[in-house]
């Protein structure tokens, strides 16, 4: 679908995007948004989704682009997931949009099928040099639906393993220049946490599996799609879950917990970050932007946490691949924008794709290659190990209800979980996984 939506179709889409953000307890900021309007208060209207140390460094890209560009941005900073989807979807369907906004890629479907992002090419974007061929493949082919590009990505942010040095030494898993041999196959791998547990004490990895949907869904995708393809095609409304690629995927998990117990089989991610960060398990399986949490951390014995990050190897299957997703900016179709209005808000994106570097910081790969291949990028430490990951990322499979913070994470992650903690044999988590699955891909989609 494109053009401009309909009356019809923005009711549509503004009742299932506000259904599914009253399912996930996060309503209010946007029930109480829906009158808000956006007046020219600057050059370029922003609005983003990043707190903490992402924030901190939107903050001073915003500042570098403001003064190297010589235009104002008023930069908004709004409620992440399905709250932040909904606004931006119902201010862009009643004509009062930002200028530029950021968007997860896994949730830009939706957003292009409705008609409410201009394309890059419509934006001005690509006159501006905002091409393909300067972008991470596997970015700016997830922000490209229906054959148009609908979204400028900023990074890719994929989950990855961190390993602690110390124990890893001790483990026999560094190769000479001190950093973690190649693993490959499903023995090496099993083998490598084992060694870990050896030396290590309390387990051989870890990760966030209670009450953290997304990160054992995350998990899983990693494993899975080494076996298999997508799990669901034509938007989402066929299932093609390979079921003995699943099971195999779901045995290894289970292995790790209750079999080996090689991994705990309930750990919150307070759990997670004290045994890596107190260096009590060797590995802990988390994405990019835990790096800032375990720089500058001091163990118990005093000494600093010496940790280091890399792509997980091929484990099911021959090639590696690494569920990640990406941060992209968007321009919110109006009618209203002058042409300066659209000059400005290029001038802004281009600013942020070549301060993205600064953007590195909170453990991002940029997807802008200028800036991937620069030295202010490949001397940072440990950023630049693991910039292939982007190169073998797997996103959330296409469909109208998947994607970052979405309902349909947290009930793949239901099923996930409850291998991880025995409760299920993994013949079964198939079954229940199909169920889940099913009840997504019959769902009347709001738009469309």
């Amino acid at each position: 679908m494109t053009g401009s939506p309909t009356r019809r179709d923005f009711l549509r889409l503004s009742s299932g995007l506000v259904v599914a953000g009253l399912a996930s307890g996060c309503a209010s900021p946007v029930v109480s948004s829906l009158t808000g309007s956006q007046p020219a208060t600057a050059d370029v209207i922003f609005w983003h989704l990043f707190s903490g140390g992402d924030g901190a460094n939107m903050a001073t890209m915003v500042e570098d682009v403001q003064a190297s560009a010589g235009i104002s941005v008023e930069s908004t900073l709004l409620s992440w997931g399905n709250p932040y989807y909904t606004k931006l979807a119902l201010a862009a369907s009643s004509g009062r949009p930002p200028d530029v906004a950021v968007a997860h890629l896994s949730r830009l479907p939706l957003l292009a099928e409705a008609g409410l992002l201009e394309t890059v090419e419509e934006a001005g974007l690509t006159a501006a040099g905002v091409t393909r061929d300067r972008f991470t493949p596997a970015a700016w082919s997830k922000a490209t639906v229906g054959g148009a590009t609908y979204a400028v990505p900023l990074d890719t942010h994929p989950f990855v393993m961190f390993y602690n040095r110390t124990l890893a030494k001790r483990a026999g898993l560094l190769d000479g220049d001190g950093r973690l041999r190649q693993l490959a196959g499903r023995d090496e791998f099993v083998g490598a946490i084992s060694a870990m547990k050896e030396v290590g004490g309390d387990f051989g990895a870890v990760a966030s599996n209670t009450a953290d949907p997304s990160t054992t869904w995350r998990f899983f995708l990693t494993l899975y799609s080494g076996l298999a393809g997508s799990i669901l095609e034509d938007q989402g409304t066929r299932i093609t879950l390979d079921r003995d690629a699943a099971e195999e995927t779901f045995a290894l998990m289970r292995e790790l917990t209750v079999g080996k117990k090689l991994m705990p089989h309930s750990a919150t991610i307070t759990t997670a970050s004290t045994l890596f960060g107190q260096g009590r398990v060797g590995f802990l399986f988390d994405g990019v932007w835990q790096i800032p949490t375990y720089s500058g951390v001091t163990l118990p014995s005093g000494d600093p946490l010496a940790f280091d990050v890399v792509p997980f190897p091929a484990i099911l299957g021959e090639e590696p691949r690494s569920y990640a997703d990406s941060h992209a900016l968007v321009v919110p179709r109006s009618d209203g924008r002058s042409s300066e209005g659209s000059r400005q808000a290029v001038a802004f994106i281009k600013g942020l794709l070549e301060d993205s570097a600064t953007w590195a910081g909170g453990g991002h790969v940029p997807a802008w290659l200028p800036t991937q291949e620069s030295e202010e990028f490949t001397s940072k430490q440990p950023q630049s190990n693991y910039v292939r990951a982007a190169f073998e990322a797997v996103y959330d499979p296409p469909g109208w209800y998947t994607g970052a913070g979405s309902d349909f994470q947290n009930s793949m992650g239901g099923v996930i979980s409850r291998v991880l903690a025995g409760q299920v044999e993994p013949a079964a988590a198939v079954g229940d996984m199909i169920s889940a699955l099913k009840t997504y891909a019959t769902a009347k989609p709001p738009v469309g």
